[in-house]
């Protein structure tokens, strides 16, 4: 199984997602700068993975901190906890992530030695948590695979898109180890094409048969009978089940709706935002129009345009079959059963 990120001798190592798959380089990040930096430009990316990204980026700052007393290595935790949640707005991970942090430097009286080990420590239990809760939504969504079935997936929701593992390529990978067969339809997922280079990079090594098609074919598959379900991730869910993913998911979902196609969403709980009622109030980042005219340094499109590039849309409830978390599969009405699962009741 591919490491995407993990914390070795105080410093965090990242697979450099910006390379795959034509070259595997991986990063040593020294201080939550080059933490930042990393989430901003996507070298590390997916929501489960930016929140321990995060993380460990606040450890990164506690550690290389020099000041003497508490006080001061909080004011300046505060301040690496502000840069770090400026990075992406949309992922509610990793503003989870830092709340959790932040809970540790806030309300605990501890020398700064004993804050920096506490910080240290709580980071990579986020880091654990997000394998194992990965390994469980995995157990729980293998269930609604079939032998034979045909699965499209679109971005990537990988091992590389979290601690290890997986959201919906988990639950892949959970159908295939239990003796599933299954073929895995990969989306290119433009603009960036997360699909194309990173989702049928790990089909590929973990010998999954898959089939790379263009976004703009996923109707056609359909329309044949090629598509048995669509299993995807998710980078926030707001209470009533609406949720916000790779720009593209909502088209899928319309589509699979049409065709009477089972779409389903795996994600931790830690995705879900019971503080927002609906999608309409998740924040959509915008990206550079460079990601739109240049692929993988080639200029495909002048400059002197208007480029729109949103990082994400929101595919509404009605259009979602079921919720896969690492404590169970949730249907509709979803208002009422995500708060019962989120707050464990």
């Amino acid at each position: 199984m591919v490491k995407t990120i993990d914390w070795v001798d105080g410093k965090v190592f990242i697979i450099d997602q910006t390379k795959l798959p034509l070259s595997e380089e991986v990063l040593w990040l020294k201080n939550y700068i080059e933490v930042a930096d990393s989430i901003s430009s996507m070298k590390i990316r997916g929501a489960p993975a930016i929140g321990v990204a995060a993380a460990f980026g606040v450890a990164l700052g506690a550690r290389n901190s020099k000041v003497e007393s508490t006080e001061q290595l909080v004011e300046e935790l505060e301040k690496v906890c502000e840069v770090l949640s400026q990075t992406r707005p949309t992922a509610v991970n990793l503003s989870w992530a830092l709340d959790r942090m932040k809970k540790v430097f806030s309300e605990k009286d501890l020398s700064p030695e004993e804050l920096k080990n506490a910080l240290e420590k709580e980071a990579l239990k986020i880091f654990k948590e997000d394998i194992e809760a990965n390994k469980k939504m995995g157990e729980y969504g293998a269930s609604l695979i079939e032998d034979g079935d045909n699965i499209l997936t679109h971005c990537n929701a990988g091992a590389l898109a979290t601690a290890g593992y997986g959201t919906a390529l988990g639950v892949i990978r959970a159908a295939v180890a239990q003796g599933k067969k299954v073929h895995v339809y990969v989306d290119e997922t433009r603009p960036l094409l997360q699909g194309a280079r990173l989702t049928a990079w790990e089909l590929k090594t973990d010998k999954i048969p898959f089939t790379l098609i263009t976004d703009n074919m996923a109707g056609y598959f359909m329309s044949l009978g090629k598509i048995d379900k669509v299993m995807v991730g998710a980078d926030r869910i707001a209470a009533n089940g609406d949720v916000a993913n790779k720009i593209g998911t909502y088209s899928l979902a319309v589509l699979a709706d049409k065709h009477k196609i089972p779409f389903y969403i795996a994600a931790p709980l830690s995705t879900i935002d019971l503080n927002i009622s609906s999608g309409k109030e998740i924040p959509i980042e915008e990206r550079s129009p460079k990601e739109v005219t240049v692929i993988q340094g080639k200029q495909i499109a002048s400059d002197d345009m208007n480029v729109a590039n949103p990082a994400f849309d929101v595919t509404p409830s009605e259009y979602i079959s079921a919720i896969i978390t690492e404590q169970g599969v949730v249907r509709a009405p979803f208002g009422r059963s995500l708060t019962q699962l989120k707050k464990g009741t």
